[in-house]
């Protein structure tokens, strides 16, 4: 397995120079992260990541979780980890520092995801899932229940979960049957099956806070009945400290085709004492405040694991000696070229580079505007930043886990037979991306949000946040020196884009299955037409170092997989606008019995 170095470079780059990240001191709360600050805790980072997370990927693939009637164990060394995890202060980096949090900016946290993710995917699915349930909690919950439990859950000591799926319902949430019973002293009985909850169960923490999805006695049916509750696995004492345990168990864990060190468990609410967050039957609000945080973090995992079987594809090629260049002697000295200088290789590794580094810049983005939805003073830069979450969230969370199931794809193939065998970890990377293409909300279910929900809200508003930035950026750059060969590729897919989104709007209004049929190419050639405005930016901020500032090569290399990325990824985005634009008669007018 090769070892994993953190690619800070790239990150800096996609930070600073890309997304503006020395802005961010500007911001109401985030006056003291500058450079000077964050430097030191991506470095910090890097090393944990590369020097205790990484070390323990494959042997915890190995062994996984073990479950005995009830009690779930993490592997060896994923609890001593942890514990340095959380006294180094990571799991409380980008929360309220009201609740002894470090406030760091999303910008910045992202980065880290993508480290872990890269290190550790099973790992980071604790802290991960914690992050996700602070969320909510952070945002939704009364004041006595977060001073009684955000404390703890920021600095690691107690862990969070999100419990939605029910054994009969998954994405319709309106079928589940958990059951909230009032007490009548301000708490709850809950009652109900939960299936697939990451870290419902584990060692690594003293206790376990769950966020579970509930109906009232009273409910409305559907969606519109949900409430959302906290039931802790022990119920605190006065002191804070865990006491009696609640009635919630694990009944098992699944048995997977990847994350393996990540315990994913069936649990049973057995009239568990809990506490409504927020609002009766409001309980997908602050559930989707938590999912809309975990869909970023999940499109980072398909980009972490990316990273690093690129990273084992690369080494595996300068390394691997086979064959000699169609074009001559390479390496005279050697009894075979390595693989490197082959083409085809070549367009694995560069498929690689091009959709990882092209999908960073796409998180940093989507990052920075989390950050200023949240702290911008002018409330319509808040609003602005709001619309672009929410049309480029989906984007992300497909987009980004479809790349990195592919790109791992390919570092198996870089490496061919020798990638398929456990030894060098390539087939792991594999198995552990497939699982983000389908967890929270599969990739099919961000494209219908995309068109269902997105592209029509408040009258196309949303997209203006994507439309007019790219739009203002042609108009601006096509006729720039040394640009064209960026910025027409780039003018072209986003017409085809506007040409697809009209023909979807046109055709959604009436017949719905035409636009259920087109949604998973048109959030593909949105996502090539985003990934192809930030591959022309790169490829603008690079070219005037190429001359004066660029030692290592750097600004080349960016430069170079723009091209390629321009010339060979592409045009594929063509068929995907094709497809749009053919609509959904072929596959809809399909007998269900020829099936």
């Amino acid at each position: 397995m090769a070892n994993f170095k953190a690619p800070l470079r790239d990150m800096r780059f996609a930070l600073y120079e890309l997304n503006a990240g020395d802005e961010l001191a500007k911001l109401p709360g985030y006056e003291d992260f500058t450079r000077d600050l964050i430097d030191p805790v991506l470095d910090e980072a890097a090393k944990i990541c590369e020097e205790v997370l990484h070390p323990l990927n494959r042997p915890g693939d190995e062994e996984g979780c073990t479950w005995d009637n009830g009690v779930v164990r993490t592997p060896k060394g994923f609890k001593d980890a942890y514990t340095l995890f959380r006294e180094g202060g990571w799991t409380s980096i980008a929360c309220d520092p009201a609740y002894g949090g470090q406030g760091m900016p999303k910008a910045i946290n992202v980065l880290m995801e993508e480290m872990i993710c890269s290190a550790n995917l099973s790992f980071g699915m604790y802290p991960g899932l914690s992050h996700g349930a602070y969320v909510a909690l952070h945002g939704y919950g009364a004041d006595d229940l977060k001073s009684a439990y955000l404390p703890k859950m920021v600095d690691g000591t107690w862990s969070g979960t999100m419990c939605l799926t029910e054994p009969h319902c998954g994405t319709d949430l309106g079928l589940l049957r958990t059951r909230a019973v009032p007490k009548g002293d301000g708490s709850y009985k809950i009652s109900g099956t939960k299936i697939f909850i990451s870290a419902g169960e584990h060692d690594l923490t003293e206790n376990i806070i769950h966020l579970v999805l509930a109906k009232l006695p009273d409910a409305p049916k559907g969606v519109k009945g949900i409430s959302l509750f906290l039931v802790p696995k022990f119920l605190p004492k006065d002191d804070g400290t865990p006491g009696q345990r609640n009635g919630v168990a694990c009944a098992s864990i699944e048995h997977k085709m990847g994350i393996k060190a990540s315990a994913t468990c069936v649990l049973n609410f057995d009239e568990a004492t809990g506490w409504l967050i927020g609002e009766p039957h409001k309980g997908m609000r602050a559930m989707f405040a938590m999912m809309n945080t975990e869909r970023l973090s999940v499109g980072v995992q398909g980009l972490g694991l990316a990273e690093a079987s690129y990273q084992g594809a690369v080494a595996y090629a300068r390394e691997r000696l086979q064959g000699r260049a169609l074009s001559g002697t390479k390496y005279p000295d050697k009894p075979a070229d390595p693989l490197i200088v082959h083409p085809d290789i070549r367009r694995m590794l560069l498929t690689q580079r091009a959709w990882i580094e092209g999908s960073r810049a796409l998180s940093v983005w989507a990052a920075t505007a989390l950050d200023k939805s949240k702290h911008h003073p002018d409330p319509k830069e808040r609003e602005r930043a709001e619309d672009f979450i929410a049309v480029i969230t989906p984007v992300v969370k497909a987009l980004m886990t479809d790349m990195g199931f592919e790109v791992t794809n390919l570092g198996v193939q870089v490496l061919g037979g020798h990638g398929y065998i456990r030894e060098h970890g390539m087939e792991q990377y594999v198995r552990d991306a497939r699982i983000a293409q389908i967890y929270e909300g599969t990739n099919g279910i961000q494209a219908l949000d995309l068109v269902g929900r997105k592209m029509p809200a408040h009258a196309g508003r949303y997209l203006r946040q994507v439309f007019h930035p790219l739009s203002a950026y042609i108009e601006k750059t096509i006729d720039k020196d040394g640009m064209t060969e960026f910025v027409e590729p780039l003018a072209k897919v986003f017409g085809r884009l506007q040409q697809a989104t009209a023909q979807v709007a046109r055709s959604g209004m009436s017949r719905p299955d035409e636009a259920g049929a087109a949604a998973t190419d048109y959030l593909r050639l949105m996502g090539f037409t985003v990934l192809a405005y930030l591959w022309a930016r790169m490829a603008e901020i690079s070219l005037p170092k190429l001359a004066t500032d660029d030692p290592d090569g750097f600004y080349k290399a960016k430069v170079m997989t723009a091209r390629f990325f321009m010339e060979r990824l592409l045009p594929q985005a063509t068929a995907h606008f094709q497809a749009v634009m053919a609509g959904g008669k072929t596959m809809m007018a399909f007998e269900e019995a020829a099936f």
